[in-house]
């Protein structure tokens, strides 16, 4: 019988945070006030402690807030949904109104006192009044909308936000004024949404730290980018652009990238770029061989599939992508895009209904806790010996050890626990989440996420 064992001396990246954002259900679920019938709690309340919470929910320690560029304000350009405008605090130069945002400033402060220790604030496009066309969206395609002279009046309103939120006590750690800048952002695309060349980037940002520095307030803040939008383009472009600038390498010490891997409808091409695994090694070859202090995180993933999916194929899918980022990539912090779903489509950990206003937890949500609510910050990932057919990553902290296993075949798989395993907590069809016996052998169901805990003092710890 193939035994589980854990190799904690066998170190990797110290690992950081999962996290989730809140475009573009924040905004919505910020305003459910109603009780919620299960819990007694306001509905609002008790999806902010199902995320965060770290023991009466899945804790969640990331909290992406997105600092709107004003779209819901104007009404100007084409969005798909009324959800995906987003409003702007910015009233004139140096002019801010802090009552907007509402709802989703509510449930940023609810991420926080729920357990959430890190926020970062992203940006899909700045502010109408600083863009070209008066619009937080393109005119025409791959052109920038942010004119050169606008960048210092940019991150200047982007600072003032970050240093009011600081000043309320919320733990903004991250700043990320560039979101997806090689995609064409047009009112097609039905969102927020701005481009920028990679010169044009490192022109940002060197903007943005000079200003920083500038601000007592901000010396512990640091820049987040460039957020590609497919693992495969331009990744080590955008990377040395920022990673290579002397300048921007004391508020720049990660490279965020998306970890969507998007396959065309053309045969040919569909053959040849099928396999996302080689894209994530050269890039992290590349890496290592150029940038080998920086980190690399995943700060945006979603299936980019149409139709709601509450069973365990999306969540194994789900699972399958955190693993291979972890262990193939190294990130030391994986953000999934959103964390609440109102579409039609196979995103978000929960599906909010608009009328009557409920809310309905996927398997995605508890195999997201599989991670979420047991590694913990500062851990370092480590070696772990599993069978085939069965995928994981470990953890080592304060020698203890945490163990993700999953299994995404249709037969069970049996593994000999070393006598320190002390607790083990399923996920799969039938279970949410729950902790399950196991005391010499280890099952794990088809189809499942398992996490095992181990004690530290048993015989493979730290030494």
């Amino acid at each position: 019988m193939d035994e589980l064992r854990v190799y904690p001396e066998k170190t990797y990246q110290t690992f950081e945070r999962f996290g989730v954002s809140g475009a573009w259900w924040a905004q919505v679920v910020g305003g459910w006030d109603e009780t919620d019938p299960a819990s007694g709690k306001p509905k609002r309340e008790r999806v902010a402690e199902l995320l965060f919470n770290p023991e009466k929910g899945i804790g969640v320690r990331c909290y992406r807030y997105n600092l709107g560029g004003g779209s819901a304000q104007s009404g100007k350009g084409y969005f798909s949904m009324p959800c995906r405008r987003a409003e702007s605090f910015d009233t004139g130069e140096n002019k801010f109104d802090w009552s907007r945002d509402a709802n989703a400033v509510w449930m940023l402060r609810q991420a926080v006192k729920e357990g959430a220790d890190e926020v970062i604030l992203f940006v899909n496009s700045p502010p109408e009044r600083y863009t070209k066309n008066g619009k937080t969206q393109l005119d025409k395609p791959l052109r920038t909308n942010l004119p050169r002279k606008n960048h210092k009046k940019f991150a200047n309103y982007c600072l003032a936000c970050a240093e009011h939120f600081i000043a309320e006590g919320i733990p903004v750690k991250y700043l990320s004024p560039v979101n997806e800048p090689v995609w064409v952002w047009t009112g097609a695309n039905g969102q927020e949404g701005c481009h920028y060349r990679p010169r044009q980037v490192r022109k940002l940002m060197r903007t943005f730290a000079e200003e920083m520095d500038k601000r007592p307030a901000l010396k512990e803040l640091k820049l987040s980018g460039a957020e590609n939008g497919d693992i495969r383009w331009f990744n080590k472009t955008y990377t040395r652009i920022m990673l290579g600038d002397r300048r921007l390498r004391g508020r720049v010490d990660a490279v965020d990238v998306h970890s969507y891997f998007v396959t065309p409808e053309i045969p040919v091409l569909k053959h040849f770029i099928k396999n996302r695994l080689p894209y994530l090694r050269r890039f992290r070859r590349y890496l290592d061989r150029h940038f080998p202090y920086a980190q690399v995180k995943t700060s945006e993933w979603t299936h980019m599939r149409g139709g709601r999916d509450y069973g365990m194929d999306s969540a194994l899918e789900q699972t399958k992508i955190i693993l291979e980022d972890l262990t193939v990539l190294n990130v030391s912090s994986w953000q999934l895009w959103i964390a609440v779903s109102n579409v039609d489509y196979c995103d978000g950990l929960i599906y909010e209904n608009d009328g009557p206003r409920t809310f309905e937890l996927t398997r995605r949500f508890y195999a997201f806790g599989n991670f979420t609510k047991f590694i913990e910050p500062g851990s370092k990932r480590c070696g772990i010996s599993v069978p085939e057919g069965v995928t994981a990553a470990a953890f080592t902290k304060d020698g203890r050890q945490t163990a993700v296993l999953m299994n995404p075949g249709d037969d069970a798989k049996t593994l000999a626990l070393p006598p320190q395993a002390a607790a083990v907590y399923l996920t799969d069809e039938t279970h949410d989440l729950a902790g399950i016996e196991a005391r010499d052998t280890l099952t794990i169901p088809p189809k499942s996420v398992v996490t095992v805990l181990f004690a530290p003092e048993r015989g493979n710890a730290d030494a």
